[in-house]
């Protein structure tokens, strides 16, 4: 089927060190893109439906598949500034609540045609992501394998599905708190 987003990523949880060191590298080889700071509400439903307010403005999205796959689809609306708290109203209406809320510190950057992000996430920790966007179920396998050298290049070890999955468990638990002090562990 054609005409498809996929979005293709790799994400890896890294050391404040090492969010220092690649956000230097990455300053000096490759093109910033734009730095974000992105409040992003996961809701309690069936589907991984979000919203989130950043410094461009608010979008709606939704993404098909489990939340640590490598490859989703995606589906988004993007909204105006103001739009955030109306859709926040709309889906607190239908009985839908925020099950989390994310407070990210993102620097995004254009390396070698792939999208990097820099992530601070309050309570949560600092997070590297190479992502590409394909149209077809056919280039998946490829540009994953790409995107794991890339990991390699920048000597990342890529971080497991099952560790994202207990970091992200323990966040869903304990975000509240979390965001409070900021802790990272």
């Amino acid at each position: 089927m054609s005409g498809k987003n996929i979005e293709v990523e790799l994400r890896s949880f890294i050391t404040k060190e090492k969010y220092e060191e690649l956000l230097e590298f990455f300053r000096e080889n490759s093109e910033l893109v734009k730095e974000d700071f992105q409040e992003t509400h996961y809701f309690d439903c069936e589907a991984d439906l979000r919203i989130q307010k950043n410094n461009a403005g608010s979008k709606i999205w939704l993404k098909h598949g489990k939340i640590h796959d490598d490859a989703r689809e995606e589906v988004e609306i993007k909204l105006g500034d103001e739009d955030f708290e109306k859709a926040n109203k709309i889906f607190s209406a239908i009985n839908l609540k925020a099950e989390i809320i994310w407070l990210r510190d993102r620097k995004q950057f254009n390396w070698q045609g792939i999208k990097v992000c820099l992530d601070f996430t309050k309570g949560y920790g600092y997070i590297i992501e190479l992502e590409k966007i394909v149209n077809s179920d056919e280039e998946k396998e490829k540009v994953l394998e790409e995107l794991k050298q890339k990991m390699r290049e920048l000597e990342i070890e890529i971080s497991s599905k099952e560790e994202f999955e207990k970091q992200f468990e323990n966040y869903k638990q304990n975000w509240r708190e979390l965001i409070q002090n900021g802790n990272t562990s």
